[in-house]
């Protein structure tokens, strides 16, 4: 089976790919991975991971895991969402993520428009990147994975909010939870979450 995606940005220098997982919610915290790939690494199910079922994406997580270079996931919570906002809340993440990774990269690929520049690595932001180069792909594949793991242990103690399937996004069940039980501790403050406003928010996302 033919993948699209591409496997590399270019050839000369090591290169990571970044993503995040979690902006949008309206809960729990913001997960960032960052991933090496050999040169001829390959899944033929690979791909943005939200372009992926669930149960193919933990398949994926093992296997990017097994077969990377390097990977890393780091997380930023609510609090600190509520504190700095979620779009630097997001780089922090990355940020965290690429901390961790051994050996270094020469060059990052970052999904999206904006990043805040990482110690004195190059970068190229790459809007829908994770649907165009597999390092990129298999960041947001280690993100989404992570996170909704995470989710789920925040579940088991707010089981209300049905954290285990929506993952603290914006749906109908979330919100008419808010409406009746209102805001738990690991509610985003700063996303101004009531029942009216959380139904605006939705039609955003």
């Amino acid at each position: 089976m033919e993948n699209p995606l591409r496997s590399h940005y270019q050839e000369e220098l090591m290169e990571a790919g970044c993503d995040e997982a979690g902006r949008g919610c309206y809960a729990g915290p913001v997960f960032a991975a960052a991933v090496i790939l050999p040169q001829g690494f390959f899944h033929p199910l690979l791909n943005d991971s939200k372009q992926v079922a669930a149960e193919i994406r933990n398949e994926l997580r093992g296997y990017i895991q097994s077969n990377a270079l390097a990977w890393a996931v780091a997380r930023v919570d609510h609090d600190e969402i509520d504190r700095i906002n979620i779009l630097k809340a997001s780089f922090k993440a990355m940020h965290l993520a690429l901390d961790q990774l051994k050996p270094k990269p020469k060059l990052l690929l970052i999904d999206g428009n904006r990043f805040i520049k990482y110690k004195r690595t190059p970068h190229r932001c790459i809007v829908k990147g994770d649907s165009i180069f597999a390092s990129i792909a298999a960041a947001s594949i280690l993100a989404k994975t992570w996170r909704d793991e995470y989710m789920q242990t925040l579940h088991a103690e707010f089981p209300h909010y049905r954290w285990d399937s929506n993952k603290g996004y914006g749906t109908k069940d979330h919100r008419t939870a808010i409406e009746k039980f209102g805001l738990c501790k690991y509610h985003r403050r700063s996303f101004n979450i009531d029942p009216q406003a959380a139904e605006a928010a939705q039609l955003e996302l």
